[in-house]
């Protein structure tokens, strides 16, 4: 009997040895999690023994209760590579194995493939929200694999709404004569717009005052030609005594008619809202002046969002969300089976997947240019091998002990 009680012995610390030899294997694994062999005893009860207070039971031997997983944070560092992220806080990113299998890691080094699938080095797709407008506000409902638009080059937007926030002079003395055509130099103002083949087109528009806080808004360029001619009268401009615009009121835009150089396209319309302008007793400014529309660009760069956003940058200035990082808890993590590549997956004892955004609940946010280290503590782990290894030692005598004295009780005579 004592002989298997010192090879159990034996057994259980080799494993524990193995387990403390994978975690200091893994030390500088990114995202990887420490194990904990986790002991239980073995005894012997006879069928039907007598006697109170439990006194019958024998020790004999040990055995591996189970091997547990430790799931605290390990250490962030920054790796300035865009596409590294670490979570800082609860949750697994989630994959789509080759198979078709989900798993789940924290090992957030991230790739494009050529097809630019988000993938992890071992080829798995990331899992993500996809947008579901094009303002990149909401998103999908359901996890899939996420997809960077890193071959076509953004499509051009044709121009349909031009936002212009300006004040304009209460001083300007009120203009009479026809045509009204004073200095458009003096209170105008020009930018570029976009037809539907992302081709520019300057758009010019300047303002006349026609009344006590009244103006009229024109589009072209007086000044362009001998003798000046004036534009097309776009509408009116009033305000009242505080210097805020009364008309047109907030919402309402005027029709701005604008000509591409190409025929075929010919005049589109674009909305011009003035709705935030101003009179002031102050010189004639232009506080901003947008336009929705812009040509056709490549990919530039990727960025990602501690709230998981993908946003892609291209040469035309102008960025989109292409998808958010979907993230998944457990309502028991230990119980998650490791498959390798950094990687687990649900079992009954973990329960189902809980899915998530960044930043959400329990779930943590996103560092982007960063990587989880694990969270093994080398130092622990080798003093922690030094003790099995004493253990292990220890149980080996037990077994040499049992030797001597069994050849004692053969020699006798």
């Amino acid at each position: 009997m004592s002989f298997q009680t010192g090879l159990s012995g034996l057994n259980s610390s080799a494993k524990n040895l193995d387990v403390i030899g994978n975690n200091i294997a893994n030390s500088n694994t990114v995202g990887a999690k420490s194990s904990r062999t986790e002991f239980s005893a073995v005894v012997a009860a006879s069928l039907g023994a007598s006697g109170g207070g439990g006194a019958g039971g024998t020790g004999i031997g040990v055995e591996v209760a189970t091997i547990s997983q430790q799931f605290s944070q390990g250490t962030i560092n920054i790796t300035g590579n865009n596409l590294d992220c670490a979570i800082n806080g609860g949750g697994f990113f989630e994959l789509t194995l080759k198979d078709g299998s989900l798993a789940y890691t924290r090992d957030g080094q991230f790739k494009l493939d050529s097809k630019g699938n988000l993938i992890t080095n071992s080829g798995a797709s990331v899992m993500g929200f996809l947008p579901a407008d094009e303002t990149g506000t909401s998103y999908s409902a359901t996890p899939t694999a996420l997809v960077i638009p890193t071959g076509a080059p953004i499509a051009a937007k044709v121009t349909g709404t031009i936002t212009a926030q300006f004040n304009l002079d209460a001083r300007a003395p009120i203009q009479t004569g026809t045509p009204l055509v004073p200095s458009y130099s003096t209170y105008g103002t020009t930018m570029n717009a976009f037809d539907a083949q992302g081709v520019s087109v300057p758009v010019k528009m300047y303002f006349i005052k026609t009344a006590a806080d009244a103006w009229d808004i024109y589009d072209g360029d007086p000044d362009a030609v001998a003798p000046a001619v004036a534009g097309t009268n776009l509408g009116s401009l009033t305000f009242d005594t505080s210097g805020n615009i009364l008309t047109p009121v907030s919402g309402t835009t005027l029709p701005l008619n604008l000509t591409s150089v190409n025929p075929n396209i010919g005049v589109f319309v674009a909305q011009l809202d003035v709705t935030k302008a101003t009179q002031y007793g102050t010189t004639f400014a232009i506080s901003d002046l947008t336009q929705d529309g812009y040509t056709a660009g490549t990919l530039t760069g990727i960025s990602i969002s501690e709230q998981g956003i993908v946003t892609t940058r291209y040469s035309n200035g102008q960025s989109q969300s292409s998808g958010k990082l979907a993230l998944a808890d457990f309502r028991n993590v230990q119980g998650l089976k490791p498959i390798g590549q950094n990687s687990w997956v649900e079992t009954n004892g973990s329960g189902a997947a809980i899915h998530g955004a960044p930043g959400q609940g329990n779930f943590g946010t996103i560092n982007s240019g960063s990587l989880e280290a694990s969270n093994i503590d080398l130092t622990a782990e080798l003093v922690a091998m030094m003790t099995a290894q004493r253990d292990y030692q220890a149980n080996a005598q037990t077994i040499k002990t049992q030797d001597t004295v069994l050849q004692t009780l053969v020699n006798l005579r």
